[in-house]
């Protein structure tokens, strides 16, 4: 077998997008959603991994550029593996707690980011019809990862249990 120069090696691995976004909840439970303007459902915060950032860095800096909240990051909920979806290619999406929020504080968002229309807290059977169906089964996992306190390993969503763990 020849083996490939390192360079060439290096160059054919492949890559994957990778994204970061985080849970808050309330006391009841329910979960944080921003409405964006560019898209028909809703999010949580986060966003695309920029090249040479961590995806814990992407969360903090998109939910500082989303709603404006600066405050320290929670323990990794989920990593999800993502398929291909039409011309986006596969990838890794993150999710990190961003703790308990109240009332009162997203009543006090405000919101600069003109990609962000508008936030709540919503039940997760309300969340689950306004997102996406694959980020309704991954908020299920991170909700799930805060009660039991083991991150979640997740495909398209669904909670896996990956080959050789436990």
């Amino acid at each position: 077998m020849d083996l490939l120069p390192f360079a060439e090696y290096a160059a054919s691995l492949n890559r994957k997008r990778s994204s970061a976004g985080v849970l808050f909840r309330d006391e009841a439970g329910r979960v944080l959603l921003v409405e964006t303007s560019y898209k028909q459902t809703w999010e949580i915060p986060g966003g695309s991994v920029e090249a040479g950032e961590a995806p814990w860095r992407t969360a903090v800096r998109e939910v500082a550029e989303e709603i404006g909240v600066n405050r320290p990051l929670g323990r990794l909920l989920v990593i999800d593996h993502v398929p291909t979806d039409g011309p986006m290619p596969e990838g890794l999406a993150f999710v990190f707690d961003g703790g308990v929020i109240t009332d009162d504080e997203v009543s006090a968002l405000e919101l600069t980011d003109p990609e962000i229309r508008s936030v709540g807290l919503y039940p997760l059977d309300a969340a689950r019809d306004l997102v996406k169906p694959l980020l309704a089964r991954r908020i299920e996992a991170a909700l799930n990862a805060v009660r039991t306190g083991a991150p979640a390993l997740c495909e398209s969503g669904d909670a896996v249990t990956a080959p050789g763990l436990r």
